[in-house]
């Protein structure tokens, strides 16, 4: 049984906890806090030891009815893998303080620098590779969509170059201090984006160039992208391709799923918890291919929890547990409903 700590209890840390609890051969040893918000006391609900970053946060715990069992680095002592879900550039503080000292394995997620751990991850695309390191980083919800879809298809039909556009959210659903309110935004004005160095850190080798905008929405992120195939293929291939690979999904305009807002309803009508879409959703009417080897597909990523199955794996990895990418997906897979 792997003992997990969550550094970092928002968005994602509540996320991959959740998930971590569902799994049968890893056990919730606590979460960090920083301020005794609504989500502390959800932890406390849910019966998750919570832990906050230093000695000095305690009373304000305590005086909001919330019992603490430590401080983080209490935490690092019952723990055998931490999953920093810590806000970027703090990760990388708390590796070179805490974690590297102590000799703790931790994982950290794709707002911190590719440097900050011995591979970045990505669990269809290099999982073998990662087995048994110290330290890794999950990629960004945006590379992680990416990864998916161009792992996949690259594969199958092999990949030549990419060059794929990102229509990022402004803010996930529970922030209210973020923008832009009435604007699209080129983020950043300049060509290439980092979103491809970053799946270079998955798949070195794939040519790939990204451009991003920042758009005011809470919902998604959407990616256009074009691929050009080492063979030529047709489009029914490229439709089974996608069909077949694990944590994507088709859905249709046809059937009214015509823009992220009935994406994420058929997330919700699925049952999912908070309404989380693990999987990337591909337009089955925008795959096509032009010329023979010219893929086009846009595809849409849930950027509020598409990474918490590859935080499940990662454990696996990294702990050593399991050593068969197919087999972690799968059991990560079954235990959160992913479709495929």
């Amino acid at each position: 049984m792997i003992r997990v700590g969550i550094n970092g209890f928002g968005t994602i840390g509540k996320r991959v906890a959740d998930a971590v609890a569902l799994q049968d051969d890893m056990k919730i040893v606590g979460v960090v806090k920083t301020r005794p918000t609504f989500e502390a006391k959800l932890a406390q609900r849910k019966n998750y030891p919570i832990y906050t970053n230093v000695k000095e946060n305690i009373p304000a715990f305590e005086a909001a009815g919330l019992k603490v069992y430590g401080t983080l680095e209490n935490l690092l002592d019952n723990c055998d893998v931490i999953v920093d879900c810590t806000p970027g550039k703090v990760g990388a503080a708390n590796k070179e303080k805490l974690y590297a000292p102590r000799k703790i394995k931790a994982i950290f997620q794709g707002g911190e620098k590719s440097g900050v751990a011995e591979m970045s991850f990505n669990a269809s695309n290099n999982y073998v590779a990662c087995v048994g390191k110290n330290f890794l980083r999950v990629v960004s919800c945006n590379t992680t969509g990416l990864c998916r879809t161009l792992g996949a298809i690259d594969r199958a039909l092999g990949l030549q170059k990419v060059r794929a556009t990102m229509i990022r959210r402004g803010a996930d659903s529970g922030d209210s201090d973020t923008g832009p309110i009435n604007a699209i935004v080129p983020n950043p004005p300049t060509i290439p984006s980092h979103h491809g160095a970053d799946v270079n850190t998955i798949l070195p080798k794939l040519d790939i160039v990204t451009g991003a905008f920042i758009v005011p929405t809470t919902l998604m992120h959407v990616h256009m992208v074009n691929a050009i195939l080492s063979k030529n293929t047709t489009r029914e291939e490229a439709i089974s391709v996608l069909e077949k690979a694990s944590r994507i999904i088709l859905v249709n305009a046809s059937d009214g799923i015509e823009s992220t807002a009935q994406v994420m309803e058929y997330a919700r009508d699925l049952g999912r918890p908070r309404g989380d879409l693990f999987e990337i959703a591909v337009w089955r009417e925008s795959i096509n291919v032009i010329n023979g080897n010219e893929l086009f597909y846009i595809q849409a990523v849930h950027q509020e929890c598409n990474v918490v199955p590859e935080n499940v794996d990662a454990i696996r990895a990294i702990s050593g547990i399991e050593k068969d990418a197919n087999k972690s997906i799968e059991k990560t897979n079954k235990s959160l409903n992913i479709l495929i």
